[in-house]
C-alpha cells in the first residue's frame, strides 16, 4: 500500500514538473526528481550488485573448501 502512496505521488509530482517548468529545464527536473524518488526505494545500482555477487561467490568457494577440510580433520580423529 504504501509503493501505492509513493507512486501517485511520483506521479503528481511529475504533474507538477511539467506545470511548472520551461522545455528546457524539464530535463533536468525530470531527472532530479526520479533521482530523489528512486532514492526512497533504497535501489542498489547494478555495478554494486555484481561486486556483491562476485564477493559472495568467492565467499561460497572458500565455505565449501573449509567444510571438506573439516570433513577430512574430523575423518582423522581417532575414536575415543
Amino acid at each position: 500500500m504504501a509503493e501505492r502512496n509513493l507512486l501517485d505521488e511520483f506521479r503528481e509530482r511529475i504533474g507538477e514538473a511539467l506545470r511548472a517548468s520551461p522545455a528546457q529545464d524539464l530535463e533536468k527536473n525530470l531527472h532530479a526528481l526520479m533521482a530523489a524518488f528512486f532514492e526512497r526505494f533504497d535501489l542498489a545500482a547494478r555495478e554494486d550488485l555484481e561486486v556483491h555477487r562476485t564477493l559472495l561467490e568467492r565467499a561460497q568457494e572458500k565455505l565449501t573448501a573449509l567444510e571438506a577440510r573439516v570433513t577430512e580433520l574430523e575423518a582423522r580423529k581417532p575414536a575415543a
